[in-house]
């Protein structure tokens, strides 16, 4: 019997599904999933749901008729708890088991919390639709939040309840917002962008712990004797690949469950999604991605490996993502993560618009574009996939389009 298990029901197991279907598999198709809602996209937690715009029914990733066009064996509600590898079995919380011929692991990632923050309410994370549900209620006008951790996640939760009214302080250990990311200038382009909105941003603090009282948050302490009052704290450091599941399995895990360069991690397990960490050949380096655009594509590069064994195609993706805060979009391709320089090629910082090129070693590496127009970007993603030098990108064409004295570099 041809059956494949997905161990993992958000956006990365569904698309593996979809394309396995459409590629022409017509065996056991076993979608496990720990939430009990059909699969739905996070990334409008932070934005539209937040903001009370969007519902579940809206969030849905397919709705329930075509799930059921997909004929899948799907299980929500109960986790995932063992991998018997040799025994080809999945171990399940409520105490059964489910068999496979081949694994495709997409668990994603959990919110990191800080210690000795689980006992008050009104401390948050932000992963499910519970979650924004349950700060959503908290952010009335007038009311206080104070954002532990000042990246994307923290920065769009920001913007929203900014816009709800709420006087809201961010508390970030680094001396500027995402500056190891995408290079010091960009992190003070963004921190001038939240204070210019009213949000108390502050740099270089570090927590010591959540204060309560009658069991309820009032405020958050740092390490220098400072309180600051919180009606609402949202914890926003980061997250964790959800892979003790798989303890003991023999898989190798680290940061994420490490694969090839095929997604593979052992002859008949493949990992896909935020939860899988691969070796990506373009730009020759292991990464995992927790962005939604590459769950997507991640889902179909896995599937077609598991219908074509003998025609397997590495993952070698162009990375991309976005956020939007305060009525700005911004983009990225690429991988910025230790770059060696970077340089603006394209208006402004203190114009709010503006494309910063980036260079790891001697290629293109990747773009950031914030007011930029798709079109503009999809170009400059093509650039990147093709391993362009980055002499090329700066002294030859793309400068020669540009006004003059618009290139410079930035640290």
């Amino acid at each position: 019997m041809n059956r494949i298990v997905i161990v993992g029901a958000s956006a990365a197991g569904l698309a593996t599904a979809e394309a396995l279907r459409r590629g022409g598999y017509a065996g056991v198709l076993t979608v496990i999933g720990d939430e009990p809602h059909l699969p739905y996209d996070r990334p409008p937690l932070s934005k539209q749901c937040l903001l009370g715009d969007w519902d579940l029914e809206r969030l849905l990733l397919r709705q329930r008729h075509e799930l059921d066009a997909l004929d899948l064996d799907l299980r929500l509600g109960t986790p995932a708890t063992g991998l018997l590898p040799r025994n080809h079995l999945v171990l399940m919380a409520d105490g059964t088991t489910v068999p496979y011929d081949r694994l495709v692991i997409a668990t994603g990632v959990r919110p990191r919390r800080l210690p000795g923050t689980e006992g008050p309410a009104g401390v948050h994370t932000m992963r499910t639709f519970e979650d924004v549900t349950a700060l959503r209620a908290g952010l009335k006008p007038g009311r206080r939040l104070v954002i532990i951790g000042a990246g994307f996640l923290g920065a769009e939760i920001a913007a929203a309840a900014v816009g709800l009214g709420c006087s809201v302080t961010m508390l970030e250990s680094a001396t500027l917002p995402l500056a190891h990311a995408v290079g010091e200038e960009v992190g003070q382009f963004l921190a001038r962008c939240h204070r210019a909105r009213g949000v108390d941003l502050r740099t270089g603090v570090a927590v010591a712990s959540v204060t309560a009282a009658d069991g309820r948050v009032t405020g958050v302490a740092l390490t220098d004797g400072t309180v600051v009052p919180a009606d609402e704290v949202l914890i926003a450091i980061g997250s964790i690949p959800n892979t003790e599941w798989l303890a003991g399995s023999g898989l190798e895990l680290a940061d994420g469950v490490e694969c090839d360069e095929y997604s593979a991690t052992a002859s008949d397990v493949y990992a896909v999604g935020d939860v899988a960490r691969w070796h990506n050949p373009l730009f020759g380096t292991a990464m995992r991605i927790e962005h939604r655009t590459n769950a997507a594509e991640h889902g179909l590069a896995v599937a077609h490996n598991l219908l074509h064994p003998d025609k397997r195609r590495t993952f070698a993706p162009t990375p991309y993502f976005w956020s939007d805060q305060y009525g700005m979009k911004i983009q990225a391709y690429g991988y910025l993560r230790d770059h060696d320089e970077a340089a603006v090629l394209e208006g402004g910082l203190d114009e709010g618009r503006f494309l910063i090129a980036y260079r790891t070693g001697d290629r293109l590496a990747g773009v950031l574009a914030v007011g930029m127009p798709p079109k503009t970007l999809r170009a400059w993603r093509s650039l990147i996939r093709d391993t362009t030098s980055w002499a090329d990108v700066v002294d030859d064409q793309l400068c020669r389009s540009a006004p003059a004295g618009t290139r410079r570099p930035i640290r």
